[in-house]
């Protein structure tokens, strides 16, 4: 599938901002399930300086400041991407056909720390993080998951119909930085609490889980138009998966792979689906973060678009 990505977002300051240093994560990803077929960043106004970077995780970043002043800012982020369906990547299956795993312990014990023990990169997504902390509460409303033996892959789709089943999606229940434990209390939240419940509950079980930043193709009510910017930024989980001996061991020696979930729709992310960035949390790959001095007050407005590509170039145009 070919889809059309437009991330539009404005900022109005009062007064002026006087100089200003920003990052954005608006170029996805390619990888296994992603080709990225072009990607144009406009900023508005120019800046004094620009430069593309690759983070700690391998994300594609934006680093840009200003030094003078100027009282709005408009980023727009238009990106073509191909995708894949589920189907043709092994070892990932469908929706609902999950890869052959090892039980959940034994992954468990494969990252538990010991000496002379291999380092596995996936265990840097074991720890606490900013927006991710370690807590028993996550360890609770996980448990009854993680049954005694069960495959990992079947474990952690459980564990995603779990939020999917005990949490409401309410916009505007929380803010961007409302700790995961906090939404988990209150049941409820956005795609980024759904997405930080499942990170945290998969670490307090002992089990690598990283945050994924993305979008999804939404589709129109039957008979109305798609209306442009009308989508959002999207988020959801991406656990790791060792790869299984004949005998249900970890294998030392194939790699693993991530597989991702969506607690808050409760599927598995398809070709629908585009990957911006992955890292501990959405502090790591926030869409657009910063520095500014002056512009005390500020009107922030994003616009999102996503749309299949025989139709995008028909409804977008260059502003």
């Amino acid at each position: 599938m070919l889809l059309h990505v437009v991330h539009e977002t404005r900022y109005d300051y009062t007064p002026a901002v006087e100089n200003a240093h920003h990052v954005v994560h608006l170029k996805p990803a390619s990888n296994a399930r992603q080709a990225l077929i072009s990607h144009h960043l406009l900023i508005d106004p120019a800046p004094a300086q620009q430069r593309e970077v690759v983070d700690v995780y391998g994300n594609l970043s934006t680093f840009f400041s200003f030094q003078s002043a100027h009282d709005s800012l408009r980023v727009v982020a238009k990106s073509v991407v191909s995708t894949a369906p589920l189907t043709s990547l092994a070892p990932y299956g469908n929706a609902n056909e999950l890869p052959i795993s090892p039980a959940w312990e034994r992954v468990r014990e494969h990252f538990r720390y010991h000496s002379v023990a291999a380092w596995d990169p996936a265990a840097e997504f074991l720890f606490a993080s900013p927006y991710v902390p370690r807590d028993d509460a996550f360890a609770e409303f996980a448990r009854s998951s993680f049954s005694a033996g069960r495959p990992l892959a079947e474990a952690a789709k459980a564990l995603m119909q779990h939020i999917h089943k005990s949490m409401a999606y309410e916009s505007l229940s929380t803010e961007v930085n409302t700790p995961a434990l906090e939404a988990l209390e209150q049941r409820k939240g956005v795609c980024q609490d759904f997405a930080h419940i499942m990170v945290a509950c998969c670490r307090a079980m002992g089990l690598p889980a990283r945050y994924v930043s993305g979008y999804l193709l939404t589709h129109p009510a039957p008979g109305q138009p798609r209306l442009i910017g009308s989508d959002a930024s999207h988020a959801w989980a991406s656990v790791y998966c060792p790869a299984a001996t004949a005998s249900g061991e970890v294998d030392r020696v194939m790699p693993g792979c991530w597989l991702d979930f969506d607690p808050t729709n409760d599927r598995s992310p398809g070709e629908d689906y585009v990957t911006l960035a992955t890292g501990r949390d959405f502090l790591d790959v926030s869409p657009m973060r910063g520095v500014i001095r002056g512009g005390a007050r500020h009107a922030l407005n994003v616009a999102v678009t996503v749309t299949p590509i025989e139709v995008s170039y028909l409804v977008q145009s260059d502003h």
